[in-house]
Order: structure tokens, then C-alpha cells, then sequence
């Protein structure tokens, strides 16, 4: 094989010395729990309940994407879970969980997806992992929360509204909800 096909598949121009690089779409330059409340109000007698019935467990998830400098964003994933049983609440667990992120070459059109879809599916399961770590502590069952579809809590939130921003110096809008059943 010669120079010059070597360079070709390591994505270097042997002519003009430049080496051809791509650049990660998604830089995380860091992954951090900004907050993380877990209560059992009823204690210890919601565990005599919960003995005989199974706790109606709703969720809501929040997206937020700010901007920092030089292409950086701060990405933010809050859930609040309030798991009732009859009318007395088992436990209340909220959590914000967040990530900087710099985002390489692309379109500005994909930018808002990228950033509220694929950053916090990259996110999702360490907020999975402490959300099953936390209700066990507390003495539940872990809760293992289903894994969720970003795509479609964005496509729900921002179909009627796909200009809400144009580039990434503006507040981007922020809020994405589901309840699981």
C-alpha cells in the first residue's frame, strides 16, 4: 500500500500535510446531580400499605437546554415522581441532573433536536440508575424507570412551534412533560 492511500484511509492529505479529523457532534465536558430530594411523608406506616397494594407511580420529565459560551450548553433532565398509594403518598422523588456539552459541525436546523433529544438519551440512564438507587435506599423496590422516548416527548412539545428559536444565543424553549402509567 503507498503513502498516499495510507493517508487516504487515516484521513490525512499527504500533499498539503493537513490531517482530516472529524469532530464529535457531542462533547460532554462534564456530568453532575444539581439537586436530588427524596421523601416518605407517611412513614413508617406507608409500608403497611404498600404490602398490600402496588403504589400508582406518575412521572414528569422537564428538558432544558441553556446556553454558555463558545458553543457550550448546559443541558438539564428534571423528574418529580409522587407515588400515591390510595390517597397517601409513598414517597416524592425529584431530581435534576445535568451535563456541559459543546456541539461540533452541524446544521443549525439540528441543533435544538440534537440538544434536547440526544443529549438526554446520552443522559437518561445515570438519572435511571440514581432514581433505582434512591428509592432503594429509602426502602422501596428500586424504581427502574422505562426508558424514554426523547424523540417523541420534543416531537409533542415542539411540532406547532418549529421556529421557537433560531440560533444558539437565544433561550431555547425548555419544557417537556409525560406521566407513565
Amino acid at each position: 500500500m503507498s503513502e498516499a492511500e495510507k493517508g487516504a484511509i487515516n484521513g490525512s492529505d499527504e500533499e498539503d500535510g493537513q490531517t482530516d479529523q472529524p469532530v464529535a457532534p457531542i462533547v460532554f465536558h462534564g456530568q453532575f446531580m444539581k439537586d436530588l430530594s427524596f421523601e416518605i411523608p407517611g412513614a413508617p406506616g406507608i409500608f403497611d400499605i404498600l404490602q398490600k397494594q402496588a403504589p400508582d407511580i406518575p412521572l414528569s420529565i422537564d428538558c432544558h437546554v441553556r446556553g454558555l459560551t463558545n458553543n457550550r450548553f448546559e443541558i438539564t433532565i428534571r423528574i418529580h415522581i409522587e407515588a400515591t398509594i390510595q390517597s397517601e403518598t409513598a414517597f416524592i422523588l425529584e431530581i435534576t441532573y445535568a451535563a456541559v456539552v459543546s456541539i461540533g459541525e452541524i446544521p443549525p436546523a439540528h441543533l435544538h433536536p440534537v440538544l434536547l433529544i440526544e443529549v438526554p438519551r446520552q443522559l437518561f440512564p445515570f438519572v435511571r440508575q440514581i432514581v433505582a438507587d434512591t428509592t432503594s435506599s429509602g426502602g422501596f423496590p428500586p424504581l427502574m424507570l422505562q426508558v424514554i422516548d426523547f424523540k417523541d416527548l420534543y416531537e409533542r412539545k415542539y411540532a406547532a412551534d418549529a421556529s421557537g428559536w433560531n440560533d444558539a444565543t437565544q433561550t431555547l424553549p425548555n419544557r417537556t412533560e409525560t406521566s407513565s402509567e
